[in-house]
C-alpha cells in the first residue's frame, strides 16, 4: 500500500491531519488536508494562483460577497497572504457587503427565500472589522447592484476566486454580473464557492442555484459548473464544502489558448 493511501485511511487520517496542523507543511499539503479555518478559501485561492501561473498572470483578485461580521474576509486575507508567499502570485482581496444595515430592506418573492432570511439580517460592525483588515484588503460597502458595475470599471487584477454568500437570489444574480459585465477581467477559470446551495431548503427554483442556472442561460461565453474531480484523492472527500465549490469557465478564452500543460490537474493529489 502506498504511503498516501495509508495516511488517507479512516483510522489514521485524523492523526495525520493533527500532525500536519502542528508542522510547518507546504501550502499544497495544507490545502489537501483542509488545514485551515476556511479550507474552501484556502483551496479556492490556491487553485486561482495555480491557474494564474500557467497563464503567466502575476496578480489576481479574490473576492468575498457577503462579509457580515468579517470572519470570512479576515480568513480570506490570511490565506491570500500564505498563497502569495508560496506561489509568488500577488493577491488583492475585496469584500462586498451592504454594511451595518445588513440584508437589504426589500426581500422579494420565494426566489429570495423569505422563509430563511429577513431584512437587516447579518449587520456589520464596520469600525471593528476595518481594524482587522490588512493593506491588501479593500472593503466595498453598498448594494451589489451598484458596487459591482463600479468595481468592474476599476483597474483591478483578473478575478481568480469568488465566494458568494449574499443569501438572496436577487443579490446573487447581481454579484455574478462581476463575471459577465463588459470589461470584466478574469482568469480562464475563476474558482467559486457558493455558501447556500446545500441546505435542506435549497432548490434550483430559488436562491443561489437559480441565480447560477439563469447566469448560464444568459451567458454564452462564461459557464458556471461544479468543480469536477475536486474530491478525488482527498483524505476527507465527505466534507460538505467540497460540493459547494464551483468554477466559471471562460469558454472563449479557453478556445483561444490551450497549451499542453493546461490539461494537467491543478492540484496533483489524485491517488494512483
Amino acid at each position: 500500500m502506498r504511503l498516501d493511501r495509508f495516511t488517507h485511511e479512516p483510522p489514521f487520517r485524523l492523526l495525520f491531519k493533527a500532525i500536519y496542523t502542528a508542522l510547518p507543511v507546504s501550502i499544497e499539503k495544507r490545502a489537501l488536508w483542509d488545514v485551515s479555518a476556511r479550507p474552501n478559501y484556502l483551496n479556492g485561492v490556491l487553485l486561482a494562483a495555480q491557474q494564474a501561473k500557467r497563464q503567466g498572470v502575476e496578480e489576481i483578485a479574490v473576492v468575498e460577497f457577503g462579509v457580515a461580521g468579517g470572519n470570512g474576509l479576515v480568513a480570506l486575507q490570511t490565506e491570500a497572504e500564505a498563497v502569495e508567499k508560496s506561489t509568488s502570485v500577488r493577491i488583492k482581496v475585496f469584500g462586498f457587503d451592504n454594511g451595518p444595515a445588513g440584508l437589504p430592506p426589500f426581500i422579494g418573492d420565494f426566489r429570495d427565500h423569505p422563509d430563511a432570511w429577513q431584512p437587516g439580517d447579518y449587520p456589520m460592525d464596520e469600525g471593528r472589522l476595518r481594524a482587522k483588515l490588512a493593506p491588501r484588503t479593500t472593503l466595498i460597502l453598498g448594494n451589489v447592484r451598484d458596487t459591482v458595475p463600479a468595481f468592474v470599471k476599476d483597474a483591478t487584477p483578473p478575478l481568480g476566486f469568488i465566494s458568494i454568500d449574499v443569501d438572496l437570489y436577487s443579490s446573487t444574480a447581481q454579484a455574478l454580473a462581476v463575471l459577465s459585465l463588459p470589461g470584466s477581467k478574469k482568469l480562464h477559470r475563476t474558482f467559486l464557492y457558493f455558501d447556500d446551495v446545500e441546505m435542506i431548503f435549497c432548490h434550483t427554483f430559488a436562491g443561489e442555484l437559480l441565480a447560477i442556472e439563469e447566469f448560464n442561460r444568459l451567458n454564452n461565453q462564461i459557464k458556471i459548473d461544479r468543480l469536477r474531480g475536486f474530491k478525488n484523492g482527498r483524505p476527507f472527500p465527505e466534507k460538505e464544502y467540497i460540493d459547494m465549490m464551483y468554477v466559471a469557465h471562460d469558454l472563449e478564452a479557453i478556445s483561444r489558448w490551450s497549451p499542453k500543460e493546461d490539461r494537467k490537474p491543478l492540484m496533483t493529489h489524485t491517488l494512483r
